[in-house]
């Protein structure tokens, strides 16, 4: 079976893991400072690590005081943790549609603004950017924040700059699957000081100026707490995996463009499947989706492949369709729903060969004549 997504560990990630088991202390301490320490050279701006990138979203919206009766404009195709951090703080997601690169419309989602909406959260779907600075110029117009899910972008570039190296808050995963992993995880990027301390306290319960002391293996035993925090904080054991990861991301980085060059040229001249256009050398790829003509039995052929050998995906469910969300969109996304039933994502990770990529498109070229 070639998978669709999975891990690829080395060695040294099970060694760097190992050493932390061997020192005994498995909660937040040393490691995460240094793994924090490390994000903060990469991307020049101040890191907060959490323990998913779910976590990071929601403490992001909490830190920068979103809330009950506030509005937070996203995309509806997306996975359903970017709604569900919206509505963990009291707010409301208000799904938005997507134009054809299946990133967030910008005309779209300025139609929907309300005198309650105070933040746009778009989706750096399968590692591009769309078109961001547009979103940033209606946020500057409208004196909103702007919260990015980044939690496929890791290592992505936008205009020559770095994802989260610039803008307002840029979130990021590092679960099992994503671009570095740190078995769970993921980290709040921001030169949002005020807002960074504020994050720094939620992760931990909310236990007031309690991370430095985790840093250096001790806890506080008499504290203040002013506001509701979360039990977000990143492990030893999470960041240990995350370092080792890191360290070689500039060769993770270059097999995952590589391997999403290559699907390009084999699927280029295969009849009822269109190519989703990325910047091949700026874009860091944490899917590979396609887009299926009309009228291709999506459900049959996944089952084809699936009885080949090939395992895929539908990255997503558009969640102004789910019953929870269903009261909160109060207009049509035609897009998102046009597109959604031709969406289908193909097998990208550090342990898929040339092989099995001519393979698969063999295998989609033989169902689709």
């Amino acid at each position: 079976m070639i998978r669709l997504s999975k891990s690829t560990l080395t060695e040294d990630d099970k060694s760097a893991v190992l050493d932390v088991l061997n020192r005994e202390f498995l909660g937040m301490g040393p490691e995460v400072k240094k793994f924090e320490t490390e994000l903060e050279t990469y991307f020049s701006r101040s890191v907060v690590a959490v323990n998913s990138g779910t976590a990071a979203l929601h403490a992001a919206l909490q830190g920068c005081g979103i809330g009950r009766g506030d509005e937070v404009l996203v995309p509806s195709l997306t996975y359903v943790a970017t709604f569900q951090a919206i509505s963990a703080t009291g707010a409301t997601p208000v799904a938005c549609d997507i134009d054809n690169t299946l990133h967030m419309d910008p005309k779209d989602t300025e139609s929907r603004l309300t005198v309650k909406t105070r933040a746009i959260m778009p989706v750096h779907y399968g590692g591009s950017m769309g078109r961001l600075n547009e979103l940033y110029a209606l946020a500057r117009k409208n004196d909103l924040r702007v919260i990015e899910d980044a939690a496929h972008a890791f290592g992505s570039s936008y205009e020559d700059k770095r994802v989260g190296s610039v803008g307002d808050i840029a979130c990021f995963s590092f679960d099992g699957i994503k671009n570095i992993t740190s078995g769970e995880g993921g980290c709040i990027v921001t030169s949002d000081m005020e807002c960074l301390e504020k994050i720094k306290d939620l992760r931990l319960l909310g236990v007031n100026k309690d991370s430095e002391k985790r840093y250096n293996q001790t806890r506080s035993w008499e504290f203040d707490v002013t506001d509701q925090g979360w039990r977000y904080h990143m492990s030893d054991i999470m960041a240990a995996l995350g370092r080792s990861q890191f360290k070689r991301f500039p060769d993770i980085s270059t097999q995952r463009k590589s391997a999403a060059v290559y699907y390009d040229e084999l699927l280029a001249n295969i009849n009822r499947i269109e190519i989703i256009k990325q910047n091949r050398e700026t874009v860091v790829p944490h899917i590979y989706t396609i887009l299926l003509a009309r009228g291709v039995d999506r459900s049959a052929l996944r089952i084809y492949l699936e009885n080949k050998g090939i395992q895929t995906g539908i990255h997503y469910f558009p969640n102004h369709l789910l019953t929870f969300y269903k009261k909160t969109s109060v207009k049509e996304l035609p897009i998102t729903e046009a597109l959604y039933p031709r969406l289908l994502s193909l097998p990208l990770h550090l342990d898929l060969e040339p092989g099995d990529q001519e393979y698969i498109a063999s295998t989609l070229q033989n169902y689709l004549a």
